[in-house]
C-alpha cells in the first residue's frame, strides 16, 4: 500500500524492507548520525536521494531497534524529507505482551 502510494505520488521510492533485506541492518550499525545514515542510505540504494522530493520507506522497522531510534535524528536533521516507517508486527511488540 505504501508502496503504491509512492510511486504515485513521488519521482522515485525507496524501500528498505528488514525482513527480507537481512543486510539492511548493517546501515544502522555503530553511529546512527543522521548525515551518516542518509549517506549510507544512497550507497545502499545506489543512488542520490532527494530529501525534499523522495520517498524512503522502512518496512518491518521492528525487526531493527536502530532504524526505530534513527528516526527521531532524521527528522531533527531533515525535517523536509518524506519518511514512512511500517510493521506489521510493530504494536504488538512494543506495545503488547512482554
Amino acid at each position: 500500500m505504501l508502496k503504491e502510494f509512492g510511486q504515485k505520488y513521488y519521482p522515485k521510492v525507496f524501500i528498505l524492507d528488514f525482513f527480507a533485506q537481512k543486510n539492511s541492518h548493517k546501515i544502522f550499525e555503530g553511529n546512527i548520525d543522521s548525515k551518516t545514515l542518509w549517506q549510507s542510505l544512497e550507497l545502499f540504494f545506489k543512488s542520490k536521494i532527494s530529501s525534499e522530493n523522495d520517498l524512503i520507506i522502512f518496512d518491518e522497522i521492528q525487526l531493527c531497534e536502530n532504524a526505530l531510534a534513527s528516526l527521531k535524528y532524521l527528522a531533527d536533521d531533515y525535517p523536509q524529507a518524506h519518511i514512512c516507517a511500517a510493521g506489521s508486527l510493530l504494536g504488538i511488540r512494543y506495545f503488547g505482551t512482554a
